[in-house]
């Protein structure tokens, strides 16, 4: 079975196989979308819109599968409930053979399935072993990653090559002719920036102000993230952290895999954070304002207060600006840039899953300016209620050090940022 996440992208798969099937006596048949060879054997082609719909096949027995484009799906989920697919009764070996790009909203669960860090340009190959819990039988499992890029083709030629730098993106361009998975293209924040916003780990000192995060989960994942607020310009390695500075200094990220939650309580949870942060005093905190919902019952923010005296209060939930009010992710935005003294926002190089999930963000493609939440947005989300609970306009190049707001700006100017910027003349 081959199959896409979306059914438009099977017409060129289907024509292709049209060219290389008809003359071995395969028919088509447009209703099932099936080719029937002569001998009985059948190759079906079909889509998977949503993760749900790899459930239609449960029982269903193959001895291939062909994803194609597995970046396109969010989820490694879908291919791994139709490896349970595989299966003969008549001891035929099965397989499961895909294709895969840099980028797209799987670009984090691909790269991390088969270990792409570091640009690799070699056969990357890892064997498992699993055990049959009825036979105790030892049963050896491969993965193979075989990288191509454009020079392997013999059939793409020079032209081709040529038309790939004239779509105008370094990025992808990089992505596209070397194979390169740490290359975002279109990235949300394409502001962050490793050197600068990755620090390594230092002593907190006792008098900054530490604040929780925390994006709710169960079925996908939770994110809590704890953050210093730098009281005094701060040294570090990287850079200097200026007054003001969010600090990401402890994260905790449930997830048994990407996109897949720990399915644990918000009792818990609870216990979780408190464990965690035992010994500090917490100033403030914030939550996904979902988990305030009452449902029938005590809402989770509730029980999570109830059990463990673990306290949030709701974040502040704006995505993208209203009416010029300044949205979640402009926030996050404004952070990563800084100014002349610095980043507003480092996170600690412990926080590996913020590292791992921010960079490859991509634009909703049909809101551009919200985050495509197809995407392994768990982090991102939190850290916006972070930076929303903790707003920073930084100083404009009119706006000297050491002035307050009100000598920095005429009243002409505050009249102007009051005003809606739909009425302004």
């Amino acid at each position: 079975m081959a199959f896409r996440r979306e059914r438009t992208q099977l017409t060129e798969l289907i024509e292709r196989a049209r060219e290389v099937l008809s003359p071995l006596g395969y028919k088509w048949h447009e209703q099932d979308k099936y080719f029937r060879g002569p001998k009985g054997g059948r190759l079906r082609f079909t889509y998977l819109e949503r993760d749900a719909d790899a459930d239609a096949y449960q029982g269903h027995s193959y001895t291939r599968l062909y994803p194609e484009e597995m970046g396109t799906f969010p989820s490694e989920a879908p291919i791994k409930k139709l490896q349970a697919t595989l299966r003969s009764g008549n001891s035929v070996p099965c397989q499961m053979k895909g294709t895969c790009n840099p980028g797209g909203p799987g670009h984090q669960w691909v790269k991390a399935r088969y270990k792409l860090d570091g640009r690799p340009n070699q056969i990357i190959r890892q064997d498992f072993e699993f055990e049959n819990p009825f036979t105790k039988k030892k049963i050896p499992k491969t993965r193979v990653f075989i990288p191509s890029r454009v020079g392997d083709n013999q059939f793409l030629g020079d032209d081709y090559v040529a038309n790939l730098f004239q779509v105008g993106s370094s990025q992808l361009v990089r992505a596209w002719l070397e194979g390169d998975w740490d290359v975002i293209e279109g990235a949300f924040f394409d502001g962050w920036h490793p050197a600068r916003h990755v620090v390594r780990p230092f002593e907190i000192p006792k008098d900054w102000l530490r604040i929780r995060s925390m994006d709710w989960g169960f079925a996908r994942p939770f994110s809590v993230g704890w953050w210093a607020v730098v009281s005094e310009p701060h040294q570090t390695e990287s850079g200097r952290l200026p007054r003001g500075c969010l600090v990401r200094y402890r994260e905790w990220y449930g997830a048994a895999s990407p996109s897949v939650g720990l399915r644990l309580t918000a009792e818990q949870v609870a216990e979780g954070i408190k464990h965690r942060e035992a010994g500090e005093t917490i100033a403030s905190a914030v939550l996904d304002p979902s988990a305030f919902a009452q449902d029938g019952g005590p809402s989770i923010a509730e029980r999570m207060a109830t059990t463990h005296k673990v306290f949030f209060r709701p974040a502040d939930n704006k995505r993208v600006s209203q009416k010029g009010a300044i949205s979640g992710w402009d926030a996050v935005r404004t952070r990563l840039k800084g100014d002349e003294d610095g980043p507003m926002l480092a996170v600690f190089s412990t926080c590996v899953d913020t590292i791992r999930t921010l960079p490859v963000l991509q634009h909703d493609p049909l809101r551009p300016e919200d985050l495509d939440t197809e995407g392994e947005d768990h982090a991102a989300d939190e850290i916006r209620y972070a930076c929303l609970s903790r707003p920073w306009i930084p100083r404009t190049v009119t706006q000297e050090k050491g002035k307050t707001l009100g000598d920095r700006l005429s009243l002409n100017d505050m009249w102007k940022a009051q005003r809606p910027a739909e009425k302004r003349i």
